[in-house]
């Protein structure tokens, strides 16, 4: 099912093939992701705007380093599984399917881990207009 301009109008988002580069981040934090797994599904409609991803976490993985946003928005969206929210103050939140959490630019750091020892598959959301900058702003 495609439109007029060969894109899909609908698929299944696990047949969607997983990102050729398991993570953005730089040497040496890349491998730090193993077990993180996504699926640029806002690629496959050619949305320019946001992007969204579902990402699949193995047991033990986790989303992302602990980090925040200064400019974007982020919505996350639990597909399949148990994950563990965790934000820079210590606030520990365990996230089931069905559930949701959305975090504001300018607010805290947080990461998603996988403690529940089976997969676990949640959606993203955010805007496209991310850098990654060190602890001190300047960027890598």
């Amino acid at each position: 099912m495609t439109n007029k301009n060969s894109k899909p109008i609908a698929v299944k988002s696990k047949d969607v093939a997983t990102r050729a580069k398991p993570s953005n981040y730089p040497a040496p934090f890349a491998v730090l992701m193993e077990g993180r797994e996504k699926r640029q599904l806002g690629e496959i409609f050619g949305l320019k705007n946001f992007g969204v991803n579902l990402t699949h976490l193995k047991p033990n993985a986790k989303s992302a380093l602990m980090h925040k946003h200064k400019t974007q928005d982020e919505f996350v969206f639990v597909v399949e599984g148990e994950l563990t929210l965790v934000t820079e103050s210590g606030v520990e939140a365990v996230l089931t399917a069905g559930m949701c959490s959305g975090f504001a630019a300018g607010g805290e750091a947080h990461q998603l881990q996988n403690r529940s020892g089976k997969d676990t598959w949640y959606l993203e959301v955010g805007d496209r207009s991310w850098v990654f900058t060190r602890k001190d702003g300047t960027p890598y």
